[in-house]
């Protein structure tokens, strides 16, 4: 696996940012909330998604841990990509299936497709446990079925 280069890391850095301000009203609304997480974008590589139904290209891929729900993102490697204008899921084939994405708005600059897998985590405990299930999930998710 291939290291992010520091603009990508910056990039991800303010996906989390931006995530976080910008929803920060609606995950205190949530009854789903959970106080001892933030905003963490984690586990990111690159992969070229060639069979991507509606953009293929290059990709960041990784999990997206809010104070309410895990998610698997997907950044185009084009951080000035615009964003697609259909609406609905786009199929994504990862390495371990085929997965649905929605394209969102992240601020006035910034978008993404994402995934929710799990839209409940208000049992976990700390950001580090938060951050070990994100670690396990993009195992199982970039890896080829067995």
């Amino acid at each position: 696996m291939q290291s992010l280069t520091h603009d990508q890391y910056q990039r991800l850095f303010q996906l989390a940012k931006a995530w976080q301000r910008e929803r920060s009203d609606a995950f205190k609304g949530s009854p789903n909330y959970n106080p001892r997480l933030t905003c963490d974008a984690l586990c990111f590589q690159e992969l070229l998604l060639e069979e991507a139904e509606t953009a293929p290209g290059r990709y960041l891929a990784g999990a997206l841990v809010t104070p309410v729900s895990l998610s698997l993102v997907l950044l185009p490697g084009d951080a000035t990509a615009a964003m697609p204008n259909e609406e609905g899921p786009c199929d994504f084939m990862l390495p371990s299936g085929r997965y649905p994405f929605m394209a969102e708005r992240i601020d006035a600059t910034q978008w993404c497709w994402r995934c929710e897998l799990l839209d409940d985590l208000s049992d976990i405990e700390s950001l580090q446990e938060a951050s070990r299930l994100a670690q396990r999930l993009m195992d199982k998710v970039l890896a080829p079925p067995a």
